[in-house]
């Protein structure tokens, strides 16, 4: 299994459509016994939460944002915890909104403290 969560920095490799989360979007983790919660903002996005269960390698959970515009939306996502040859932990995401149509899939990686 690939190490805690908690305390990381991610970011998307790649922006999504317009109004989502892109690539100046943050995500910081926590992390406690099965538990994965984050907050999140940057970009389009003013805050995000997310808050799910992992179980060895998969999380599970449900995200609900507040968009510049003054829009909410919220979807549900399942990811895979990766671990990069450099350390770094990626995370392989399979999204539906649930407020909203669409689904797709997207990449966040960790940030190292000299990247933020």
């Amino acid at each position: 299994m690939a190490r805690s969560l908690d305390g990381l920095l991610l970011a998307p490799v790649a922006d999504q459509a317009p109004g989502q989360v892109g690539t100046r979007t943050r995500f910081t983790y926590h992390e406690k016994d099965g538990e994965i919660w984050a907050e999140y903002t940057g970009g389009d996005v003013v805050r995000g939460h997310l808050v799910g269960t992992r179980e060895g390698d998969r999380l599970d959970f449900r995200y609900v944002q507040l968009k510049q515009d003054g829009t909410t939306s919220s979807g549900h996502c399942v990811s895979t915890v990766v671990e990069l040859p450099d350390g770094r932990v990626r995370l392989e995401e399979t999204w539906e909104w649930e407020s909203q149509q669409g689904s797709g899939t997207s990449v966040v990686e960790q940030v190292t403290a000299h990247e933020h």
